[in-house]
């Protein structure tokens, strides 16, 4: 089992920037894969980012492409979510997920574990 514990939600303005971390413990191996996925009110949950334990890979969905960087720190278990100029229609709930391997880019159904989730209102 994996446990993850997001950290770094908040009400930040249009424009503005936001850093989301996830911290992971318990079965930890190096080919754990991380991931950051976000559902918006009415709306699927959706990939955003994902990270290779190494750090060695990642992979982001289009629309954040240039705006968020994922990163990990492997002293801490800890993945960032780093999101600049966040726009009014990306207000989510983000969750951290992780799945035991494979590439950094991966549906909700190919996660095996998820974190609480973490709010993100952005103001217009």
């Amino acid at each position: 089992q994996v446990q993850l514990v997001e950290s770094g939600g908040g009400l930040v303005q249009a424009g503005g920037s936001l850093r989301l971390s996830c911290v992971a413990s318990g079965r930890i191996f190096s080919t754990l894969t991380m991931g950051w996925f976000r559902q918006a009110p009415g709306k699927e949950r959706e990939f955003v980012a994902g990270i290779s334990w190494s750090g060695g890979s990642t992979k982001c969905a289009d629309s954040v492409k240039g705006r968020f960087t994922v990163s990990i720190d492997n002293a801490k278990n800890t993945v960032h979510l780093l999101m600049n100029s966040l726009e009014p229609e990306e207000a989510a709930i983000f969750y951290c997920s992780a799945r035991m391997y494979g590439s950094p880019g991966y549906s909700v159904s190919e996660a095996s574990y998820w974190g609480q989730g973490t709010q993100v209102t952005v103001s217009s």
